[in-house]
């Protein structure tokens, strides 16, 4: 079951003319460090920041980008919008919107942002090195402070868990190319280094793993509280004792505007939980959150890959215990959490996740988009059973 390490992360992270983002809310995030003067969070609960800042948002109307909206104004903060307005243009009609194009190759690009002054900028949809470069450049003498979010595929070797910020990223085999589908994590990379030259000492590299939450277009994560709440019998990967991390947006978000408040610089990868979290205990937590009867039918790797059953796309969040995207799902997040990262109690995302795919029209609920189809569970539910009851199951590990 080999799967990409841009497979694993890019669905819940990329944005943009290229890729696809929902829109969430948020709430703010507790403190922690040292912060510039006049910068310093109050405390955690939606408190106000030491100041009111002006914050530019490169995108800004899905998925990360409301909440980052959300947080910033309920931390008394004044934002801009810049995008196509072409995604959730009614979207937060009092704040102010200024089109155009990140690439500045195109239409009339980032004149919309010359001459204008922000504390701070963070870019939510930066994927491509010359476009980041274009904007960072241009907004250098005008911005204080410049967030990129970037994402844990820029680390090159995730066979090995613990990852830290100080591991080797990722590069790119061909200098000049542009294709973010070959070289996700490579670009991002090389994304963090354009905006880091034009602002040297003054960008806050932000590396997100799984994002999940309401509003996920990708349903890597809904598919699991989705079908936890359905109840019965439901197909499980492995033991149950191999660990899984990601973020809520909302709590990614309110990191994010709290390193902005803090002017932290330099990487800082962001996912979670605060301690380490088995498949077993979140989707029993899950099944407790939402009341459900839900029996899992844990099933060993090599019964996975014997009926094609592949990690994270047809078991998201979870990626086998051995091989090259071994160590993903358990990276190190230790300097985030010393910066203040913070997150709400899992119950609470699973049960808003659920509430908001319930709300979404019949036809977005009658297919998720990332998990084992019903029929195809079915089938390898049978296949178990008749293994199991043979008395020929394959061993645990």
């Amino acid at each position: 079951m080999k799967l990409s390490r841009r497979d694993v992360i890019q669905g819940a992270v990329v944005a943009g003319s290229l890729f696809a983002m929902g829109c969430a809310s948020s709430k703010g995030a507790s403190g922690g460090g040292t912060a510039e003067p006049g910068t310093q969070g109050q405390g955690s609960g939606g408190t106000k920041a030491g100041r009111s800042l002006s914050i530019l948002i490169l995108g800004g109307t899905k998925f990360l980008g409301p909440a980052l909206v959300e947080s910033a104004q309920a931390r008394g903060h004044t934002v801009t919008l810049f995008n196509r307005g072409k995604t959730n243009p009614g979207l937060f009609p009092n704040v102010e919107k200024l089109q155009g194009d990140r690439d500045p190759n195109k239409g009339e690009g980032l004149k919309a942002l010359q001459g204008r002054k922000w504390d701070a900028v963070v870019d939510t949809s930066g994927y491509v090195p010359r476009i980041v470069k274009a904007s960072a450049e241009l907004l250098a003498p005008n911005v204080g402070h410049y967030t990129f979010v970037s994402s844990i595929s820029v680390y090159k070797d995730a066979s090995k868990p613990g990852l830290t910020e100080t591991a080797a990223v990722a590069t790119v085999d061909e200098p000049n190319s542009e294709d973010v589908n070959k070289y996700y994590g490579g670009l991002k990379a090389l994304c963090e280094k354009a905006a880091e030259t034009a602002m040297p000492g003054r960008v806050f590299n932000v590396r997100p793993g799984l994002i999940v939450g309401p509003d996920d277009p990708t349903d890597r994560f809904t598919y699991w509280p989705v079908r936890v709440a359905q109840g019965g019998e439901v197909l499980a990967p492995g033991t149950g004792h191999d660990p899984t991390q990601f973020i809520d947006v909302r709590d990614l978000a309110a990191f994010i505007i709290l390193g902005v408040e803090k002017n932290l610089a330099g990487p800082y990868t962001a996912t979670g939980p605060e301690k380490p979290l088995l498949m077993r205990d979140f989707l029993e937590r899950s099944k407790k959150a939402l009341r459900s009867d839900a029996t899992f039918i844990w099933a060993h790797p090599s019964f996975l890959a014997k009926h094609k059953v592949e990690a994270f796309g047809d078991m998201p969040v979870w990626v086998t215990p051995t091989g090259e995207e071994a160590g993903l799902l358990r990276v190190n997040i230790d300097k985030a959490l010393a910066a203040g990262l913070t997150f709400r109690p899992l119950e609470e995302t699973v049960r808003d996740t659920v509430a908001w795919f319930k709300s979404e029209p019949p036809e977005r609920q009658a297919k998720l988009k990332a998990g084992i189809a019903p029929a195809r569970e079915k089938e390898v539910l049978a296949a178990w059973h008749q293994e199991h009851d043979q008395g020929t199951a394959t061993p645990t590990r």
